[in-house]
């Protein structure tokens, strides 16, 4: 579950520029989450923000998941994420990761020096303070999403195109990566839409069955909204599908009305 709510907060890339921003304040999704196609799981918000940090304009998205139903009573989560990010470079000042999954808890605050490439990482349940080395333009698994997103440029990408990208993630760089697959016309809550489909890669192990275990679909318009993210898990799947939206800054492109 909580490896599911962190990939719907950061898997969306692409390797050029796009034209316009992707997003603005205000915008706010919500997705559902489900295991093995039937029982609901959860499910999970991001809400952009504006506001201020160190003199800067930045956004500041709020991302939230938690568990509900039947699933909520075997593995309770309730995970908090937020990333205060420059309105007009999009890198990151400041990443929050306050969760609690299955009694397992965290409360990191992170503040990046993006000119000294540096992570300053203050745990605030085991009050300790240390500082790690980046790479340059350093991302956060939320700033990530947006990051990307906003560099997706349909026009120019091709079939087996791969994306890498440097996160900072807890005490550690992350080095992501995501494979291109092609287009794909998929059904939703709101009717058929056309979308992007890519392949995240991830460790296979306890989790996952196998590093290609991910697919994700990204709406095929300006606003590059994640529709949806399958998962291959060792035991069962888990899919997390849009299931509310509002403030998108272009048209939400539907080809069939439900």
């Amino acid at each position: 579950m909580k490896k599911i709510l962190l990939l719907t907060f950061t898997i969306i890339a692409s390797h050029v520029y796009a034209q316009e921003p992707a997003f603005d304040t205000g915008e706010w999704f919500k997705f559902k989450m489900s295991y093995s196609g039937w029982m609901k799981a959860g499910n999970a918000t991001l809400k952009v923000n504006e506001s201020q940090f160190n003199g800067k304009q930045v956004y500041h998205v709020v991302g939230k998941g938690w568990t509900t139903g039947m699933i909520k009573w075997v593995f309770k989560v309730e995970d908090r994420y937020e990333s205060y990010f420059d309105k007009k470079e999009l890198i990151p000042y400041k990443f929050v990761r306050k969760i609690d999954e299955g009694g397992h808890t965290k409360n990191l605050v992170i503040n990046f020096d993006q000119e000294k490439n540096k992570a300053h990482v203050n745990d605030l349940k085991h009050n300790t303070k240390k500082v790690f080395n980046t790479e340059p333009n350093i991302q956060d698994m939320v700033s990530t999403f947006y990051y990307l997103r906003n560099k997706l440029d349909t026009k120019v990408m091709k079939k087996g195109d791969e994306v890498k990208i440097d996160m900072f993630f807890d005490e550690e760089n992350y080095g992501f990566k995501l494979k291109f697959l092609g287009e794909e016309t998929i059904e939703t809550e709101f009717g058929d839409i056309e979308a992007l489909k890519f392949r995240p890669y991830v460790m296979a192990g306890r989790v996952f069955k196998e590093e290609e275990s991910l697919t994700l679909w990204v709406s095929k318009d300006k606003n590059k909204v994640p529709l949806r993210i399958q998962a291959d898990l060792a035991v069962g799947s888990l899919r997390a599908d849009l299931e509310a939206f509002k403030g998108l800054k272009y048209p939400f492109k539907i080809l069939v009305n439900n």
